[in-house]
């Protein structure tokens, strides 16, 4: 055999070496069992809103919003034209959550509107060179509370998030300047291994204090789970032409949203004579 794929051979094999002994490390049975579909508990909102600690201003930009829906417009909930709603609002779980747990990462998959999310279990620290996304950038740790020798909690925190963002679609704000920071723990209820728990605790210089709430989802009893597609784009009616949200009718004529409103600006089409 030639050396050269003597050397490759060689190579492939301390490899596959590798692979096996990182796979043999992640041992399943140290982790708790979240296999399975996880369904929600309750209506796809935040909180309250009267129980949220809001500052003056944005307890009144909160006002302005809730007024704005009112007359038919959609506040400052952005996710009606498919943006992502980011964290905090995908724990929400508007769709069933599937949590995949492998060695350096945790996996929460969520069909609705790029809900997915990552969370690095691997150890990193905290990078300066980090691009804002929706979702935010999470890093986590699971922990042995109990001392039994198995994980039953997974910590995680969450920062660099952008915007738009709001807690649900009431339009209940984050602050402007997506300074946000999340802190998750994520755990089953020791009662009942299908229920599981996320104790969420928000820090926002729109709040006058960190926020906590938990958030509760029931596992689903289907060995074999359907998992139902969602393309928020399609079909999507709502068009926004500068600061204005549109509707699409079935015949495809564009449509006002709200009593009064005005149409969009035309100066860049022929106008049909009259």
């Amino acid at each position: 055999m030639p050396a050269r794929s003597l050397s490759a051979t060689f190579a492939l094999a301390a490899a596959l070496t590798l692979a096996v002994a990182d796979a043999r490390a992640f041992d399943e049975t140290k982790f708790p069992d979240l296999k399975g579909q996880w369904h929600r508990i309750g209506a796809p909102r935040w909180a309250n809103p009267k129980t949220a600690p809001l500052t003056e201003e944005y307890r009144a930009i909160f006002a302005a919003n809730l007024a704005e829906q009112a007359e038919g417009r959609q506040g400052t909930d952005p996710t009606y034209t498919c943006l992502s709603p980011g964290m905090p609002r995908i724990m929400n779980a508007y769709d069933p959550m599937e949590i995949v747990v492998t060695p350096h990462t945790t996996y929460i998959l969520i069909e609705h509107i790029h809900d997915s999310r990552r969370i690095f279990t691997d150890g990193r620290d905290w990078s300066g060179d980090i691009e804002p996304t929706f979702a935010g950038y999470s890093i986590g740790q699971w922990i042995d509370e109990d001392g039994d020798g198995r994980y039953d909690v997974l910590v995680v925190e969450t920062r660099h998030m952008k915007g738009p963002r709001s807690y649900d679609s009431t339009g209940l704000p984050l602050h402007r300047d997506n300074r946000t920071v999340v802190k998750e723990r994520i755990f089953l209820a020791k009662a009942d291994r299908n229920t599981l728990h996320d104790e969420i605790t928000v820090i926002d210089n729109a709040l006058t204090g960190p926020w906590t709430i938990t958030k509760t989802y029931r596992r689903g009893q289907d060995p074999q789970p359907i998992w139902r597609e969602a393309v928020c784009g399609e079909d999507n009616q709502h068009v926004v032409i500068g600061n204005e949200n549109y509707f699409l009718s079935a015949e495809g004529h564009l449509m006002p949203t709200r009593k009064g409103q005005p149409p969009p600006d035309l100066r860049y089409f022929k106008q049909s004579p009259k």
